[in-house]
């Protein structure tokens, strides 16, 4: 009985419910009041329950009703989503998306692009990574990836397609409590060597051979950029981090930043969309990419892209 359950009675149903009355859904659906009352009664029969009470005036969900409704409108809901993932697809719509991010990359604004996303492609899977260095690199290479935001790895490969999107400003800071916090600056590099300066590490081989931003020979590595935040405010060390990453331990005093004599004051990091140059980006890719290149303006102003512009770990 309940595999003869159709699409049409759940959204009469559904109709029903929302408007308060039969005549109500049928102005909504442009059907006479007769056919729904009747649609209503086949789907009460193919259930097995009442789902309105019709003693009154007009008709009330019964508990049965009540319960129920939920279900029938998560089975529309889905129905819908089917429909349009199915119609995106024959349009040319990726099945799924995957992408991955530079940790660097400001969070307020990747988070701002997705929740656009989700409204614009609610039918598309997102698969979002966040990673550094050559990892950013490796699952585009590999095709895992439709593409990567790159900007901590300044890598440059021929079967690669780079394109502008934006700006990070980044910072060189330490705890309060740290020794460098009370040195007069610029720190001339003689200073800093005698520290420990914390930085990002690569999983991958490649960037092999290739160091950025390094101010002392002792380094602690961290492939995660939370883990570094956290050693830096523990005191652990100094190093750069991206300003929108820290803005609020500065604000706090929880971490200050110092100015050190061979680093531009208030360096930017470009970043890049990189994608397969054989295999670009379908629609939604593209509209994301488009997206993180825009400012929300929920989100935080854009940097000053005429700063100077240099990678720092």
């Amino acid at each position: 009985m309940l595999d003869g359950v159709s699409l049409d009675q759940l959204r009469t149903f559904i109709a029903a419910a929302d408007g308060g009355s039969f005549s109500a859904a049928g102005r909504h659906l442009h059907r006479a009041q007769s056919v729904i009352s009747q649609t209503l009664a086949n789907l009460e029969t193919r259930l097995g329950v009442m789902l309105f009470d019709r003693t009154g005036r007009y008709p009330v969900l019964t508990p049965a009703g009540r319960a129920l409704l939920a279900d029938a409108r998560a089975v529309a809901g889905d129905v819908d989503l089917f429909k349009a993932r199915a119609k995106g697809l024959a349009g040319g719509l990726e099945a799924e998306l995957s992408v991955v991010v530079d940790v660097m990359f400001p969070i307020e604004i990747l988070t701002c692009a997705v929740v656009a996303f989700q409204a614009e492609f609610p039918a598309t899977p997102l698969r979002l990574y966040v990673e550094a260095l050559g990892a950013v690199v490796e699952p585009v290479l590999a095709g895992t990836c439709t593409f990567g935001v790159m900007g901590s790895l300044p890598l440059a490969r021929p079967e690669l397609t780079r394109e502008r999107l934006l700006g990070v400003r980044l910072g060189l800071v330490v705890s309060p409590r740290h020794p460098l916090a009370s040195e007069p600056e610029p720190i001339p590099a003689s200073t800093l060597s005698h520290h420990v300066q914390l930085v990002l590490t690569d999983r991958t081989r490649l960037s092999d051979g290739q160091e950025f931003g390094i101010l002392s020979p002792k380094t602690w590595r961290l492939a995660d950029l939370g883990a570094k935040r956290e050693f830096l405010r523990a005191g652990l060390g100094f190093g750069g981090m991206p300003l929108t990453a820290v803005r609020e331990d500065l604000a706090k005093g929880m971490l200050v930043e110092i100015a050190a004599e061979d680093m531009p004051e208030g360096p930017m990091m470009p970043m890049f969309t990189i994608y397969r140059t054989d295999a670009p980006p379908g629609p939604a890719g593209r509209w994301l990419i488009e997206r993180l290149r825009q400012l929300p303006a929920s989100c935080p102003e854009s940097p000053d892209p005429a700063r100077p512009m240099i990678a720092v770990p």
